[in-house]
């Protein structure tokens, strides 16, 4: 029976830790960048994964792998850029059909000016391409909207006016409509609980379910005790160390290249989960250890983050309210792994040999695998 136990809480946990490429095959939102001239016209620049456009792959997916598309998916991330390209201007009508730009309440009819693909490069990252269109808005316009298919996922909205200083941001589920952006006088600002909204949910959401990378990292700093004190010495070094990267990323003092950060976010995980294995109680320098791979993390989630972008007139709130997000996100984790063993097996004699150990090492696999393919892809 005892065995029986231990392999079930084993492929529970191993569940949240199997799509090894979880930063190649994240879903993110398109990145919409819509620019008012002074000469009436209008340029809208979307920055989106078109791969996974063309090949159907649900936004209901935290993980292109887990759609029934993938083996498409994968077959378009191959593609050199000119044939992609070529890809995509043969769906563009279907393409702009699911974009609705409005002035006025009447829909109007942007055109595709030009296209830019990168090259296929590495395979486990996902490719953004770039897609510029242009039209002149309507005479007398008053204000503006803007629609994205569900289809195609969420979008950041980030609208602008050629000569002023600023730029308001919206981050829109799949098929939300903007609201009103008025084409004169000043922008009405984002109502600060949409913000709170918003944000938390995309923190939360960045953590659980798809960061998977800080997912791995919260179990492994669960795994090494269950007693309250160790966990919570942890897990508050991890979330202060964070919390200042995070926010000093954002008001850029500081900058790290991803190719930087992101091996050592993983090379991060195979060290606590190694620690885990040879050591049964929290050493003096493990909080300080933890705490500077915080500041690894921190920059991670700045880098989402940043894509995003942050209204400027709620800017605290919403960099505070992601932040609780991904603390939300984290506890979740936390509670996920004591219900599906801590609960029941912490006290038993075999706890650490049979539980902590093995789940160690499958961490501590998972993050050697990660750190390799995103230092030599």
């Amino acid at each position: 029976m005892m065995k029986n136990h231990f392999w079930c809480a084993l492929i529970v946990l191993a569940a949240l830790c199997w799509p090894f490429g979880s930063m190649a095959h994240e879903i993110r939102p398109a990145i919409v960048t819509v620019t008012f001239k002074v000469d009436g016209r209008y340029q809208i620049d979307i920055s989106a994964n078109m791969e996974a456009v063309l090949a159907g792959v649900s936004p209901k997916h935290s993980d292109t792998d887990e759609s029934p598309n993938a083996r498409s998916y994968d077959q378009l991330r191959a593609l050199p850029a000119a044939e992609l390209k070529a890809r995509i201007r043969d769906f563009s009508g279907s393409y702009l059909a699911g974009i609705a730009v409005e002035f006025d309440g009447a829909r109007a009819t942007p055109v595709l000016e030009s296209l830019e693909v990168p090259d296929a490069g590495d395979l486990q990252r996902a490719r953004l391409s770039t897609l510029h269109l242009a039209g002149t808005a309507p005479a007398g316009a008053c204000e503006f909207r803007w629609t994205y298919a569900p289809e195609f996922g969420s979008s950041v909205l980030r609208l602008q006016k050629e000569g002023r200083e600023g730029m308001a941001a919206f981050w829109l589920k799949e098929g939300t409509r903007s609201a009103p952006y008025p084409l004169a006088g000043e922008v009405k600002p984002v109502a600060r609980g949409e913000v709170v909204q918003q944000y938390t949910a995309l923190g939360f959401t960045h953590i659980l379910p798809k960061g998977l990378d800080h997912i791995l990292f919260v179990l492994g700093l669960f795994l090494l005790s269950v007693k309250w004190k160790p966990l919570l010495i942890q897990v508050t070094s991890f979330t202060v160390a964070h919390t200042i990267t995070l926010g000093l990323s954002i008001y850029g003092f500081i900058s790290l290249s991803p190719a930087i950060v992101e091996p050592l976010i993983s090379a991060s995980i195979v060290y606590v989960a190694i620690e885990n294995v040879v050591t049964s109680e929290l050493k003096p320098w493990r909080a300080f250890v933890v705490f500077g791979f915080g500041l690894l993390h921190g920059m991670g989630f700045a880098g989402v983050l940043s894509e995003v972008g942050l209204p400027r007139s709620e800017f605290l709130t919403a960099l505070l309210t992601f932040n609780l997000g991904v603390e939300l996100g984290q506890l979740g984790v936390i509670t996920l792994a004591y219900l599906l063993v801590g609960l029941w097996w912490k006290h038993k004699p075999w706890y650490r040999q049979r539980i902590v150990r093995p789940l160690s090492i499958l961490i501590a696999a998972v993050g050697c695998y990660w750190t390799v393919e995103r230092v030599f892809g």
